[in-house]
């Protein structure tokens, strides 16, 4: 013959069900605040990261504009000498069409 259950075990039972329930709730609710968490970090650090690359840019970019103005040209005389020195070939030696061999 089957014993029945008191109402004492099924209450413990019930008790026993509602306290999973709740901590299956909590854990879930823990988990999706910790997606929304990581979400949310990832694109404060994507913005940080962004604004940071842009601010070297436009410190380089200002930086060159500042210390490095345009070089102005200005007319200087050649120099180049009049007669090549001693032991300097005054012509250079043409090619014959004969491979020499």
């Amino acid at each position: 013959m089957a014993a029945r259950r008191s109402s004492n075990a099924r209450a413990q039972r019930t008790r026993v069900e509602q306290e999973r329930s709740r901590l299956h709730a909590a854990r879930q609710e823990l988990h999706a605040r910790a997606v929304r968490r990581r979400v949310r970090d990832n694109a404060v650090a994507v913005v940080v990261g962004s604004l940071v690359v842009i601010g070297a840019v436009v410190s380089q970019v200002v930086h060159a504009e500042a210390t490095a103005p345009a070089p102005s040209p200005s007319p200087s005389a050649s120099t180049a000498p009049a007669t090549p020195g001693p032991g300097v070939p005054t012509e250079l030696p043409t090619p014959t069409g004969t491979p020499a061999g």
